[in-house]
C-alpha cells in the first residue's frame, strides 16, 4: 500500500519538476526566438493586407513581456467646452492585438476593446487563447487579427438594431440624469 503511494507522490514529483522546466524553457524561447517571430509575423501581416497599425514590444517587466499590434490613439470627436475658445479633446485608444507572457512562461492572447478615455470604463480585454511557444504557429496569426479586427468593428458600429450587444462601458451620464447607467 504504502509502495503504491510512494510510486504516485514520485509521479506528482516529476511532473512539478517538469512544469517548472518547462517555465524556464518557455521564457528562454521568448528571449531567444518567440518574441520576435511574433513582431516579424504580424509586421508581415499588417504590411500584406494594407492595416494601419503599428507593432510594439513591452518590456517593462523582465519575463513578463508583451508584443502589442496597436490600432493607435486619436482625437475621438467629443470635446469638453472649456470657454470659448478653449477645448479638452477626448481621447480614443482603438483597439489591440496583444501577446503577452504569463509567469508560467506561456503566452495569452487578448483583444483590448477600443475606449475613450473620461467617457466611461474600458471593457475588459477579450482572451483569445493561452499558447505554449510551440503550438502558435504563423496561421495563427490571421486568425488572431481576424479577431480583433472583427471585435473591434463591432464596437465601433454599435447601434440598437441589436438590443443583446454590449458595448462594454458606462456613459458618465444616464437616463433622464441618472448618473452611471450601464448602457447594454
Amino acid at each position: 500500500m504504502q509502495d503504491a503511494q510512494l510510486f504516485d507522490l514520485q509521479r506528482k514529483v516529476e511532473r512539478y519538476r517538469e512544469v517548472k522546466h518547462n517555465t524556464l524553457h518557455y521564457r528562454e524561447q521568448w528571449k531567444a526566438s518567440f518574441r520576435d517571430m511574433i513582431v516579424q509575423n504580424l509586421e508581415s501581416l499588417c504590411q500584406a493586407v494594407g492595416l494601419e497599425a503599428r507593432v510594439e514590444v513591452r518590456s517593462e517587466m523582465e519575463n513578463l513581456e508583451a508584443v502589442a499590434l496597436t490600432l493607435g490613439d486619436v482625437k475621438s470627436g467629443l470635446y469638453q467646452v472649456l470657454g470659448s475658445d478653449l477645448q479638452r479633446d477626448l481621447v480614443k485608444h482603438n483597439g489591440s492585438l496583444i501577446y503577452q507572457q504569463l509567469f508560467n512562461g506561456k503566452v495569452i492572447v487578448l483583444v483590448n476593446y477600443p475606449f475613450i478615455e473620461n467617457y466611461g470604463e474600458p471593457r475588459p480585454p477579450k482572451t483569445i487563447a493561452i499558447y505554449r511557444p510551440e503550438e502558435l504557429q504563423p496561421p495563427f496569426f490571421i486568425r488572431h487579427v481576424e479577431e480583433m479586427l472583427q471585435e473591434v468593428t463591432t464596437w465601433e458600429d454599435y447601434d440598437d438594431d441589436e438590443p443583446t450587444k454590449r458595448i462594454g462601458f458606462k456613459f458618465n451620464f444616464g437616463q433622464k440624469g441618472e448618473p452611471g447607467t450601464v448602457i447594454e
